[in-house]
């Protein structure tokens, strides 16, 4: 599962070939969730905070994530997405 883009503590990784809906894995401390492209929380926990930052970041970069679904879906490496700053 390559790692997309790290900020804040928050890991965000995207696994290859995944199942729809198109979406990605955030990690932060012991907390686990599963987003979509659009930041809407899908399964999982995530603090408040944490879950206000990865939806602010997703706003930011939806265009990359889906770039990226599409190169994932097909086996390709994702690119690097910037951290939110």
């Amino acid at each position: 599962m390559p790692t997309i883009s790290i900020f804040y503590g928050i890991i965000i990784a995207m696994f290859y070939d995944d199942h729809n809906p198109p979406h990605f894995h955030a990690t932060y401390q012991d907390y686990e969730a599963i987003f979509d492209l659009n930041g809407n929380m899908l399964d999982g926990e995530m603090p408040i905070r944490q879950r206000r930052l990865i939806v602010a970041w997703a706003t930011i970069h939806q265009d990359e994530l889906v770039g990226n679904w599409r190169l994932l879906s097909a086996h390709e490496l994702p690119y690097k997405i910037d951290p939110l700053r």
